[in-house]
């Protein structure tokens, strides 16, 4: 009887672990150690979907030839204001406090991407989006928000964990908690079963 196949998560980020965790996925975590500045820079003004895809599939890709034989999931999330605005992650708290402060009162979507490679290729991907309604936030909310939650927040795009004090910042949400939490996990665990990576 064959090995079954081996995922590993090109990521670091612990959402993304807790998710797979959570659902009893057998994973192992790699970083992908991705520029994500240079490469956004490389790719040029594409849609947001499509941004997210590549970086996600760009993560993917990396640990793939490091990986040949397994499963290599990659995964990139994309805040976007309304005007068209592609939040990054925060370089420092005053950047956070200016993002926030440019969300309140607004909706923005999140854009969560996923791309499995095997052999260094993709094999595999799904793109899914969250609607996110923020609530107006005052000034001393915020420093107050930050006072928490800085740095730990550093890593995130949007400035916040909405499973922990984040979901405060918000009026309403639409679209899967997965993909806010940075992965669209039900179409994920599909293909692993398809792949008996998970039983049926």
């Amino acid at each position: 009887m064959s090995e079954p196949l081996k995922l590993v998560l090109a990521s670091q980020s612990a959402s993304r672990r807790a998710m797979l965790d959570a659902a009893g996925v057998p994973f192992e975590a790699q970083p992908a150690m991705v520029d994500e500045d240079a490469a956004k820079a490389a790719l040029g003004a594409i849609p947001p979907r499509d941004l997210a895809d590549a970086l996600a599939e760009l993560k993917a890709l990396k640990v793939s030839q490091r990986n040949p034989q397994a499963l290599v999931l990659g995964s990139d999330s994309l805040a976007v204001l309304d005007d068209g605005t592609i939040l990054s992650k925060p370089r420092d708290r005053a950047q956070a406090a200016e993002h926030l402060a440019m969300m309140s009162g607004k909706r923005h979507d999140l854009v969560s991407a996923a791309v499995i490679a095997e052999g260094g290729r993709p094999v595999w991907r799904h793109v899914d989006k969250a609607r996110m309604f923020v609530r107006p936030l005052s000034y001393g909310f915020i420093e107050a928000y930050l006072d928490a939650e800085w740095p730990a927040i550093s890593g995130c795009v949007g400035c916040y964990r909405i499973e922990g004090p984040g979901v405060q910042l918000f009026s309403r949400v639409e679209g899967s908690q997965f993909t806010v939490l940075g992965m669209p996990l039900l179409p994920l665990l599909g293909y692993l079963r398809e792949r008996q990576v998970l039983g049926a």
